[in-house]
C-alpha cells in the first residue's frame, strides 16, 4: 500500500516551544504546572506528567509558593489572568505562541484606540477566550459564513479583523469576503498561522489524490479537527485518530494509496508509529 505522510504533520513551532520550556523547567526539580493542558494532546499531557509537569484546570488551582513554576501555555491567557498571575509568589514561565501574541498586542491596541474588534474563530476555543480578553471582552467573534451575514456592524465605525491562527483559511477568507461586501470599514489582520495554512493547504492536495485518509491528533486539538474537515471534504474515506490503537485497518483493505497528516500538537513518535504500520498492510 503506497502512504504518503505530509511534510508539514506534527509539532508547530509554537507548541514545539512550549514542551521544551515545560520539560526545562521540570529538568530544574521545580514544582511545575500548566494552566490548563499545555497543549490539546493527552499522550503529551501524560508523558510531561511523568516528568513532573502538571495540570492546574484553573488560576485557583496553582499552589501559592515560591518554588512552584507556572507555564502559560501556547493558547495564551487573558489580560487579567496575566495580571493575576503576577501577583502570586510564583515563577511565570510565559510559553504563549508568538504569533498569539501579535494578536494580543494588535487588540489591545486597536481597542484603545477605539476601534471595533473582529475576531474570526471558535468561541469556545482557549486561544480565542484569551485574545477576548485583550479588548475586555468587546468583541464580535464570528465563526461561519452564516455569522458573517446575519452581523450588523456599525456604518460609521472602524473595525480591526483578526484570526484565531489555526483557523480553516479557505472559511476565513469567506467570512472576509462577505464583510467586505457589506462596504464596512473594516481592517484586514491576516493572523492565521503560516504553518496553519501550509498544513491545510498540504493535506487537502494530499486528501484529494489518496483513496483514503488519515488525520491523527488529539480530541480537543481545534486544527486538528479542522484538518480532518479538510480531508473529509477531499475524501470520503478518511478517519480521525489519536494514536495507532483507534485505527481501523477494516476500512483500508481495498485501498491502493492513504496519506497521512497530523496536527500541530502530535508528537513525531505517534506519526511515525502509524505511518511504519500502515506501510505494512
Amino acid at each position: 500500500m503506497e502512504t504518503i505522510v505530509a511534510k508539514s504533520a506534527g509539532f508547530c513551532f509554537g507548541v514545539k516551544r512550549a514542551v521544551e520550556l515545560a520539560e526545562k523547567e521540570a529538568e530544574e526539580k521545580k514544582e511545575v504546572y500548566t494552566l490548563g493542558p499545555i497543549i490539546h494532546n493527552e499522550q503529551v499531557v501524560e508523558e510531561l506528567e511523568k516528568k513532573g509537569v502538571y495540570k492546574a484546570d484553573s488560576f485557583e488551582d496553582i499552589p501559592r509558593k515560591e518554588n512552584v513554576s507556572v507555564i502559560i501555555r501556547s493558547h495564551g491567557v487573558t489580560k487579567e489572568i496575566y495580571k493575576k498571575l503576577c501577583e502570586l509568589p510564583v515563577h511565570i514561565v510565559d510559553a504563549t505562541c508568538p504569533f498569539v501574541k501579535k494578536i494580543h498586542k494588535i487588540v489591545e491596541e486597536r481597542h484603545k484606540e477605539g476601534d471595533g474588534i473582529l475576531v474570526v474563530g471558535n468561541p469556545d476555543h482557549p486561544e480565542v477566550e484569551g485574545i477576548r480578553g485583550w479588548c475586555d471582552d468587546d468583541c464580535i467573534v464570528l465563526e461561519s459564513p452564516e455569522q458573517a451575514k446575519n452581523v450588523r456592524l456599525e456604518p460609521k465605525k472602524k473595525y480591526c479583523l483578526v484570526a484565531q491562527t489555526t483557523f480553516n483559511y479557505k472559511k476565513f477568507k469567506d467570512i472576509v469576503d462577505i464583510l467586505l461586501k457589506k462596504s464596512y470599514y473594516i481592517v484586514v489582520m491576516d493572523t492565521i498561522c503560516n504553518a496553519t495554512e501550509e498544513r491545510q493547504t498540504e493535506a487537502c492536495t494530499i486528501a484529494r489524490k489518496s483513496d483514503a485518509m488519515i488525520v491523527i491528533g488529539g480530541r480537543h486539538s481545534s486544527n486538528s479537527q479542522k484538518l480532518y474537515e479538510i480531508c473529509r471534504a477531499e475524501c470520503e474515506n478518511t478517519q480521525f485518530i489519536q494514536t495507532l490503537d483507534d485505527l481501523d485497518l477494516n476500512l483500508f483493505q481495498s485501498f491502493r494509496s492513504v496519506g497521512i497528516t497530523a496536527g500541530a500538537s502530535t508528537p513525531n513518535n505517534i506519526i511515525k508509529e502509524v505511518h511504519s504500520y500502515v506501510r505494512k498492510q
